[in-house]
């Protein structure tokens, strides 16, 4: 059989038709929108409004749209935070719809014969590419959505050159609103609380898992993702399209990426520009261009970490550009149409090169060969050892990767790597495979980029291994292993001997089961080291340990060991200080545990105490009981009203404490409000404002900080360290010495080393976490030191 001639059909049937593009522009629709009460009109989040369009009419806009046109399949393919539908809409000439399934088929196979696709290309011109367009991942960021749904209806139903041109060579997908939640309440972030373009590293959330999804489905060529709002970075430069400012990622092939996206970029500021007369503003009649991080500066808009979209997308061989419209309004929506429709002209006109490029990044993975990487940097593999007994967190690490497209194997039987043995049963990352860079920024420990650059963007570590808690081994020999692909892992526990049984506290699933069986009504116990004790027999408990994926069998209950219940836990709410949704990751930390979680208002906690709460976790920024806001407009629905209410949310506080509540401050912010209402004499120091890193830690190990080492790890953000903790336990500590910082970026963090940096006041039940222990839903190794401090006496 000739191989070459089966792949070329198969490509052929796959990538499929087209024809050459003209320069004609479409006149952006105008859309009469319906105020519908539920929605709100406008948000505490913007200074400007205008009438976009509503979330309510939109699902009924695309249904009319596809009646109207053979171009267009319209999905849902999922549902946000608070149920809403996540609308996708694919359009291509009618010619390529059932073909959808063959050209991912060949996207595929770019993962296997990456040069037999090169060398396909180069001898044919009929086939599309995937362009994908992601509207306002930030809700309140209204003019991405708004200007997709012209960009629908254009594609949709008009036939001018340009159009016809533009589907003649690519299947555009529009992930429609991908924050449903954020548009209609008016925020920016979802139901749940979580900014989603922080979210794709750790995939927490319906939405991001559904981008992931598509991503992954399609691998687009091109993604664009739409934002707002940005204007005067640069003078008369209006808006922002990315590629982005140093430092950039180590993971990337970012020379492949670079040598399209500043090109492409310029393209879509060339036709923003060419319908300048057209704009009403004078924002926009008098600009000059739009800043374009990469040429028109030297730091602050880095690309480094995937958490954002754009950068997710480019480990999987996208040439990605977030978007920022200047202004929220119709001159913002025409903004951001004009930028798209010059990246799909550029994407149309080069396809070919490009398309062969975003190959050329599969291959060198599989191949093992990265030019412009040291040798060594990318090791052969990642060993995985699974813990026998609590696998769950390496097993939720393996299908993490699996559902990102990343290749995980599992040795069916013993081998030997880098002089070490592993038993049956190890996982396998092998590291020559298409996305060997997505495997690498998300195995790799980081590395300390503060002398790098002035400033960073965001985050800077974000380590699974070390955030997650599980060990990935990377081996600079090949693996030698009898091994088989692993597609998913299915987790069930077990329970093995007569009782009473030990459950360990080793994993966040292992106190899931604690906090499962409390509520059934189970008798737990607890001793020192923070392990948990079931008294009550084995079919009483089965069914819960199946469903926690951890074995557990019996043992001798220490005399120390105390009994435990089931606790109410009270966490302040922040409704969007500042943007941000500061308790939110703590919250979904709690809830993953197994606590039952109360969100409290500071007013609400000002107006009727916290009588009927055992435990109140304070968990974001300080602002919360400030009546001195920087915004005051946006910020005053979400804090203290007046005076009085600071003196009665202060008095009940201290009442909660008095009367023998449980008090837990995370974080910075929470720190520093803990000084403001006289809970603690200790002395708040903190880092710069975005600073953030791996550090190591030194942990007591028992009580608050049990199942914690002396050699250890911890997350920050924003730093804070105590000083003055004379009248406290210390119950953690920065490690004293000079490299106590693995991987981030922290300016001037010599002053934190050897310093507390868990503490709890003596005489009183408060305790302070200086450590990020629920960040963003993603640092699960610091989860327990929640459920340590709300169980510990």
């Amino acid at each position: 059989m000739n191989k070459k001639k089966v792949f070329s059909g198969v490509l052929a049937a796959s990538i499929l038709a087209s024809v050459p593009l003209s320069s004609a522009h479409a006149v952006s629709p105008k859309w009469v929108n319906v105020n519908v009460s539920e929605e709100k009109d406008g948000s505490l989040f913007n200074s400007e409004n205008y009438d976009f369009m509503k979330f309510s009419v939109i699902g009924t806009k695309l249904a009319e749209i596809e009646k109207q046109s053979n171009r267009v399949k319209v999905e849902v393919k999922g549902t946000s935070a608070d149920g809403n539908p996540l609308y996708v809409v694919t359009i291509a000439d009618p010619g390529a719809h059932g073909k959808f399934g063959k050209f991912q088929s060949l996207r595929k196979q770019m993962f296997k014969n990456p040069e037999k696709a090169q060398d396909w290309i180069a001898k044919n011109q009929d086939f599309k590419v995937p362009i994908m367009i992601n509207g306002s991942i930030h809700g309140t960021e209204f003019v991405g959505s708004d200007a997709v749904m012209q960009l629908i209806e254009r594609f949709a139903t008009q036939n001018d050159e340009q159009t016809k041109e533009i589907l003649d060579n690519n299947i555009l997908i529009f992930n429609v609103v991908q924050n449903p939640d954020g548009r209609v309440d008016a925020t920016r972030f979802n139901g749940e609380g979580i900014d989603l373009n922080r979210d794709f590293i750790t995939q927490s959330q319906p939405e991001t898992q559904e981008t992931v999804s598509l991503i992954k489905e399609w691998n687009p060529m091109v993604f664009l993702d739409t934002h707002g709002y940005v204007k005067n970075y640069a003078p008369n430069k209006q808006g922002l399209i990315e590629p982005c400012t140093p430092p950039h990622n180590p993971n990337y092939e970012y020379d492949l990426y670079q040598k399209w996206a500043n090109d492409q970029a310029a393209a879509m500021e060339a036709e923003i520009m060419g319908d300048k007369a057209l704009y009403t503003g004078a924002l926009y009649q008098k600009m000059e261009g739009t800043y374009i991080p990469q040429r028109d500066d030297s730091a602050g808009w880095d690309d480094y970490p995937p958490i954002f979209t754009p950068m997710y997308a480019m480990y999987h061989g996208a040439y990605g550009h977030t978007l920022e419209a200047p202004t929220n309004d119709e001159d913002g929506v025409r903004w951001m149409y004009n930028a798209i429709m010059g990246a799909l002209k550029y994407a149309t006109e080069n396809k070919d090169q490009m398309i062969t490029d975003q190959i050329e990044m599969f291959k060198r993975g599989i191949n093992f060969d990265h030019p412009f990487h040291e040798e060594g940097y990318f090791p052969k593999a990642y060993v995985l050892p699974v813990n026998e007994n609590d696998p769950t967190v390496t097993n939720k690490a393996v299908n993490h990767l699996i559902k990102n497209d990343i290749e995980v194997e599992q040795a069916s039987q013993a081998f030997t790597s880098d002089g070490k043995t592993y038993p049956k049963g190890t996982y396998i990352v092998p590291m020559d495979q298409a996305k060997a860079g997505l495997a690498n920024t998300m195995l790799w420990d980081g590395e300390d980029i503060t002398d790098d650059t002035p400033a960073m963007y965001d985050i800077s570590a974000w380590s699974l291994p070390e955030l997650w808690g599980f060990e990935a081994i990377a081996v600079q020999s090949d693996v030698k292993a009898a091994a088989s692909k692993v597609n998913n892992v299915i987790e069930q526990g077990s329970i093995s001997g007569k009782g009473p049984y030990i459950i360990p506290n080793s994993s966040v699933k292992a106190v899931q089961l604690v906090n499962t069986l409390l509520k059934q009504g189970v008798m737990v116990k607890r001793d020192s080291k923070g392990n948990f004790y079931a008294e009550e027999t084995a079919n009483a408990i089965s069914a819960a340990v199946k469903d926690s994926g951890i074995k557990i069998t019996s043992g001798k209950v220490p005399a120390e060991a105390k009994a435990i219940s089931e606790i109410s836990v009270a966490i302040l709410k922040d409704g969007g200080m500042n943007k941000a949704q500061s308790h939110s990751g703590t919250k979904l930390a709690l809830e993953r545990l197994g606590f039952s979680v109360t969100e409290l208002t500071p007013s609400e906690v000002a107006n009727n105490g916290l009588a009927s709460q055992d435990v109140f976790v304070y968990s974001g920024t300080e602002n919360l009981i400030s009546l001195n806001l920087s915004n005051a407009n946006a910020n005053k629905e979400f804090g203290l009203k007046n005076q009085e209410e600071l003196a009665a949310f202060k008095a009940y506080i201290e009442r909660f404490v008095s009367e023998g509540g449980k008090y837990i401050a995370v974080g910075a912010g929470a720190s520093r409000a803990t000084k403001t209402l006289g809970l603690t004499d200790d002395v708040i120091n903190t880092g710069g404002s975005n600073s953030n890193g791996i550090i190591k830690v030194d942990y007591k190990g028992i009580g608050a900080s049990a199942g914690y080492t002396g050699d250890d790890l911890g997350f920050v953000y924003r730093p804070v360290w105590y000083t003055g903790t004379e009248n406290d336990e210390v119950l953690a500590a920065i490690a004293d010495e000079e490299n106590f910082f693995v991987a981030g970026h922290w300016k001037n963090h010599s002053a934190a080393q050897g310093q507390a940096i868990m503490v709890k006041e003596q005489d009183k039940d408060v305790t302070l976490i200086g450590l990020e222990a629920g960040f963003r839903d993603h640092t699960d190794y610091l989860f327990r030191l929640l459920s340590n401090s709300i169980f510990e006496e």
